[in-house]
């Protein structure tokens, strides 16, 4: 039996549909569908894919709609998507693009790549790749003059086959534990 997931009500959505790339969501497999984070996901399990990632401290339900909500009230920033399995109406895929703005290049916009997850049962399906073609799509399609993402080594390989070519390094500095802001 085929669970119907309850449509979104565009307010619930972290941005318009329209955005995604309808060229990349014809190219998911049958019982997939690609559509903007909505602020039900929560309970589709969007924690549990983010988790194939890193360590993903779950406070709740009410903290993560209260970030969502934050998140969206700074439009035209934050692009997270997800694919959705139709029959379990659970999230089987993640990736988020946001937009820096800069003084740069005729006060141009960047668009950053970050979080691309793929449930483990669900790799091999090729959706990291239907993921950053479409947060590509929208980086590109919102006017940012590059789209950048940061990876480990082991994955050079698969964001080439995206398009993406290895340019600089990365650095990064951790905060000290005692500075990371309270739980809620």
């Amino acid at each position: 039996m085929v669970v119907q997931p309850a449509p979104e009500h565009p307010l619930d959505l972290m941005f318009p549909q329209e955005l995604i790339s309808s060229e990349v969501t014809k190219e998911l497999p049958p019982g997939l569908i690609m559509r903007p984070l909505a602020s039900t996901d929560y309970k589709r399990g969007h924690f549990a894919v983010l988790s194939v990632l890193t360590v993903v401290d779950d406070l709740g339900e009410d903290a993560w709609v209260a970030h969502f909500q934050s998140m969206r009230a700074t439009p035209k920033t934050y692009y997270s998507l997800v694919i959705v399995d139709q029959v379990t109406d659970k999230i089987v895929a993640t990736g988020t693009v946001f937009m820096e703005r800069k003084f740069i290049r005729g006060l141009g916009t960047v668009g950053h790549i970050e979080d691309i997850a793929v449930d483990k049962s669900q790799q091999g399906r090729r959706l990291g790749l239907r993921i950053i073609q479409a947060l590509t799509h929208i980086s590109e399609n919102t006017g940012c003059y590059k789209t950048i993402l940061n990876c480990n080594e082991d994955n050079i390989a698969f964001y080439e086959k995206c398009g993406y070519k290895k340019k600089e390094i990365e650095m990064a500095k951790y905060a000290p534990e005692k500075i990371h802001p309270p739980k809620l």
